[in-house]
């Protein structure tokens, strides 16, 4: 529990949950100051709380321990919840989700609840009448506590049909099988197992998850899916069911089930409700077993057209205009997971015509694409970008796709290949599309080679996408929109914004499905003339916006004012930057 008082001389349960926050050291005073306008100006605000935890400003454990401070009540952690339901019978599954409130241990007297709201005194009251006992509060994460009434108490919204056996429990224990790599593979192969392990593809298909997580742990074993960029966690099976379903997993990518010491990537094909899916399968070692992570690769899933992944036609035709170029280098950039490599595909299926030659080297090839010549890095037997970079060009090729650019030996292959006459595409990890110049530079890429061969670098992130079922408009206030650089995208001063609600077309989330939001410098003039005299990041960015360049964070806001996203998403997805 944590005890750390918050100011001087002030009962802690009187303060406002900002001062405790900002006492504790988790927020600064401009965030606190912005979330709160962005509170006021809402027609049906969020708690405080809520509203940080969306921005990304703090964790919810953080939100969590503060109302325990201010409530004056312990914090706990999930290891104080138990391990079997507690008033099963007498208390249902849903008043518990709906309360959100877990019943943590009790005798003849008393009953401890982990609360996520330590204010809500209709909660308490009613497990005093229901239970006759007196009640004592503590104060959990919320997302903790729904994950423990869903494995206790089960019957939740997210839950994947029947994730348990009950003759498969009975004869599985993952501590007892040990090293008996042959029962191991019995018990893999079985009907349930084979059945559980479906139900959490085809489920994660249904769900439009873009990942599946599967995750060991001392008591429990976790599945989780990543479904627009935001994990959820889902009804997991047994944790003594571990050892079987990673296993059957690993069979599946033609893994090697005996080692369980070293990660191991793979891949599954498999063809589900008439689609052909691909699962590109990594497992790591942890302290409880091995965690596995499957990336869903759709091949009907993926839209390859510019307009639908969200380009606003301004930057698209700046995009295009470079695309079109004969030669030269042109790069996307952003971090992991912000959907550059789809890009990427988009832009080869523009330019895939039967006079053009199109090789690429990826690290994996995701998507499979006629009439392009796709090789498959092996860095175990050396053939990494460098190395297939100097053989694909004495192929002939017009176009070469590069899946990113990582050290210096291949960025000088992609220089030479550009300066030879090829076009070359790639990706990096950069924060926006200035910054690529000094992150190349200080690769130990040469100033003038760089003039000489990149023609333009475009910089992305996604955004969720919001279901046009259940948004709701409202208008935002004047001095919140004047501060948040609305001015730049619209003439009103109090523009309409929506907001997510959440309803059965999306699962309650309020969102369906991702776009992009993005920024496109192509190399002009006065910003060749920058980079020959070695010029920061930030005196190439205020060239760049005066040669016309829209930064990242406005297109964001024109899309907040179509309609299409949340200022929330357009706030974390350029704060993750």
């Amino acid at each position: 529990m944590d005890t750390q008082t918050a100011t001087q001389g002030v009962p802690i349960k009187r303060l406002k949950l900002g001062a405790i926050l900002l006492a504790r050291g988790k927020v600064s005073e401009d965030e606190l100051d912005r979330v709160l306008r962005l509170q006021a100006a809402s027609t049906r605000p969020e708690k405080l709380g809520s509203l940080l935890t969306t921005l990304g400003v703090v964790s919810a454990r953080d939100i969590a321990q503060a109302l325990a401070v201010q409530a004056n009540l312990p914090y706990v952690e999930t290891s104080a919840f138990p391990e079997m339901p507690i008033l099963e019978e007498r208390i249902s599954a849903r008043f518990l989700r709906d309360s959100r409130a877990l019943p943590i241990e009790e005798d003849e007297d008393t009953l401890t609840l982990a609360v996520a709201d330590p204010f809500n005194d209709f909660v308490r009251h009613s497990f005093e009448i229901v239970t006759n006992r007196q009640i004592h509060r503590v104060v959990a994460v919320g997302t903790d506590i729904d994950t423990a009434i869903e494995r206790l108490y089960g019957g939740g919204r997210t839950a994947v049909g029947s994730m348990s056996d009950g003759d498969l429990e009975a004869r599985i224990d993952a501590d007892a099988l040990g090293d008996d790599i042959q029962q191991l593979k019995d018990l893999a192969s079985e009907a349930p197992v084979i059945r559980l392990v479906s139900l959490i593809i085809t489920n994660a298909l249904e769900t439009r998850a873009s990942d599946i997580h599967i995750e060991p742990f001392e008591n429990r074993l976790i599945v989780r899916y990543r479904i627009d960029g935001v994990l959820h966690e889902i009804e997991s099976p047994p944790k003594r069911q571990a050892a079987a379903v990673i296993s059957r997993i690993k069979i599946m990518a033609n893994l090697d089930i005996a080692e369980r010491r070293l990660p191991q990537d793979g891949r599954i094909r498999l063809r589900i409700q008439g689609k052909d899916i691909d699962l590109r399968v990594s497992t790591v070692p942890t302290m409880h077993g091995e965690s596995v992570v499957m990336r869903i690769l759709d091949k009907g899933g993926v839209q390859l057209n510019f307009e639908k992944l969200g380009f606003a036609p301004d930057i698209l035709a700046k995009f295009k205009e470079a695309l079109a170029q004969p030669n030269g280098i042109l790069l996307v950039t952003g971090p992991t997971g912000s959907g550059k490599t789809t890009t990427l595909y988009t832009a080869l299926d523009e330019l895939n015509q039967p006079d053009v030659k199109i090789l690429t080297v990826e690290d994996p090839v995701e998507y499979q694409m006629a009439g392009i010549n796709q090789i498959q890095v092996k860095p175990q037997i050396d053939l990494t970008f460098a190395s297939a970079l100097r053989s694909i060009v004495r192929q002939d090729p017009d176009i070469i796709m590069i899946g990113e650019i990582r050290d210096l030996e291949t960025a000088e292959i992609a220089v030479q290949a550009a300066l030879t006459g090829h076009l070359v595409l790639s990706t990096l990890h950069t924060n926006d599309a200035p910054a690529t110049i000094n992150r190349l530079m200080d690769m130990g890429v040469d100033d003038y080679l760089l003039t000489s061969t990149l023609v333009g670098v475009l910089a992305q992130r996604l955004v969720r996408t919001l279901c046009t079922h259940c948004r709701e408009p409202h208008q935002l206030d004047a001095a919140v929109a004047k501060e948040m650089g609305f001015s730049r995208v619209t003439a009103d001063p109090q523009p309409r914004v929506y907001k997510a609600m959440g309803c059965t077309h999306c699962s309650n989330t309020g969102f369906t499905g991702r776009m992009c939001i993005a920024e496109m410098m192509p190399l002009t003039e006065p910003i060749r003339r920058l980079i020959m005299q070695k010029a920061n990041a930030g005196d190439l960015r205020r060239a760049a916006l005066g040669e016309g360049m829209l930064p990242m964070y406005d297109d964001g806001l024109r899309k907040v004012v179509a309609g299409t996203t949340t200022v929330e998403e357009v706030l974390r997805a350029t704060r993750e930057g």
